[in-house]
């Protein structure tokens, strides 16, 4: 049982921000990712829509007998969590708690910025979950859509990210904060960009970080932790989109110079998942 795998997916790439910290927190623990490459980006979606598409994740990472599951994607989270975690019988996590948690204890003015897809910030989950517990808070949220395309396009190094990000970030100038939410997990590989536009006075808060850590926490309190030190698991990596760029991008991020990941095609698998869904 302490073998088995921990799920992890994505509307793209984003997601392997969670899976590097995974990598890092728990090295005996087996990673099977899936990013949704071919139908990225889930922001500007319906939320229906984007939780018939995290349902069809959810099922193809199922059938690799996972122990837990990680909605490593915000906007997934914000339109699927509350539906997916009670229809199964294994550990959900989702990223907007924790890192909701982690901003509420950073900041000091009480001014918490919050950037990210249309999606996430349509859907206030992160105001709200905030406001739960501290209404004393003050959130700005402001949405944005580009940053992803830059990740997955494999441009978050480049000049023009420099200058979307500038862009992107303007309202804060007016809005100023102390702590800033990246509040999509394509963010954290901008991290350095962000930061220079931020400033050094304002924290990033990575939510997928902080999610990785409660995975941590919830593996100990199910017992479903690997405690074999001697495990070195060989971690599975899918896309449904390119498969190259995908390990351009994943082989950089995770420093694996041997990363090949498997395309799947959703469409051929999409009717068996459905009809289980429906059984």
């Amino acid at each position: 049982m302490n073998k088995q795998p921990i799920g992890y997916l994505d509307s793209g790439v984003g997601g392997l921000t969670v899976v590097k910290e995974a990598l890092r927190q728990l090295p005996h623990e087996k990673v099977i990712f899936i990013g949704d490459q071919a139908r990225l980006p889930y922001g500007p979606r319906p939320a229906e829509q984007v939780i018939e598409f995290t349902w069809e994740l959810t099922h193809f990472l199922l059938k690799k007998n996972i122990k837990m599951l990680v909605i490593a994607c915000n906007t997934a989270t914000a339109a699927a969590l509350s539906v997916i975690r009670p229809k199964l019988n294994i550990p959900v996590v989702g990223v907007i708690l924790p890192g909701s948690r982690a901003a509420i204890k950073a900041t000091k003015t009480g001014n918490v910025g919050i950037i990210g897809t249309n999606g996430t910030i349509k859907s206030d989950a992160y105001a709200r979950t905030i406001h739960r517990k501290n209404q004393n808070i003050q959130v700005t949220s402001v949405a944005a859509p580009k940053l992803v395309s830059l990740v997955e396009s494999n441009e978050y190094q480049s000049v023009i990210a420099k200058k979307v990000v500038a862009e992107t970030l303007a309202p804060y100038k007016k809005h100023p904060v102390d702590t800033l939410i990246m509040g999509c997990t394509h963010y954290p590989l901008l991290r350095p960009i962000i930061q220079n536009v931020m400033g050094d006075g304002v924290t990033l808060i990575d939510s997928g970080a902080e999610t990785v850590s409660e995975v941590s926490t919830l593996l100990d309190y199910f017992d479903i932790a690997n405690d074999d030190q001697n495990y070195h698991p060989e971690h599975e990596f899918y896309t449904t989109g390119s498969a190259q760029m995908f390990d351009t991008i994943a082989g950089d991020w995770l420093g694996m110079s041997q990363m090949h990941a498997e395309k799947i095609d959703l469409k051929r698998l999409i009717p068996q998942i459905s009809m289980e869904m429906e059984q």
